[in-house]
């Protein structure tokens, strides 16, 4: 599973111009579920994901997670996270699970992070998405479950 975590002022995801998640301060997370994901990648994003200390606190810069921040994460699908680059100019899709593995794996990640108190709001798994955010640093991190 891989995660691009960016910490935010604000984010919304708007389909069909109808916002279907949002948030104020906190974190928005773009993941892509991969092949090989399972239960045991799953919780370590929810835990990475609520956990990474990447928030002020006072004049240090990535001191606290979002839980002790009070803030809240959006969570949106993107399959697009998992494309290979490294060779020609076309990206390659091929390490990203199938929809339906997807959104099982990306419905699962939900729930998980909701279990842990941090309010979750959604974007549209599998709908074209618009999202909007106020990048607050700006502070973009990736984060694989797979990278040692």
């Amino acid at each position: 599973m891989i995660a691009i975590l960016q910490r935010v002022l604000s984010a919304s995801v708007t389909v069909n111009g109808r916002v279907v998640g949002q948030i104020g301060p906190g974190l928005l997370a773009l993941v892509a579920i991969t092949k090989t994901d399972g239960a045991e990648q799953i919780a370590w994003m929810a835990r990475k994901i609520v956990g990474l200390r990447i928030f002020r606190n006072g004049d240090k810069h990535f001191d606290i997670d979002v839980q002790q921040s009070g803030g809240s994460v959006l969570l949106a699908s993107n399959f697009t996270v998992a494309a290979a680059t490294r060779q020609g100019r076309r990206p390659s899709f091929d390490a990203a699970a199938d929809p339906q593995a997807g959104l099982v794996g990306f419905n699962a990640l939900i729930e998980a992070v909701r279990a842990t108190g941090v309010p979750v709001a959604t974007g549209e798994f599998g709908a074209d998405m618009q999202v909007q955010l106020v990048n607050d640093g700006p502070v973009t991190v990736i984060v694989d479950s797979d990278s040692p």
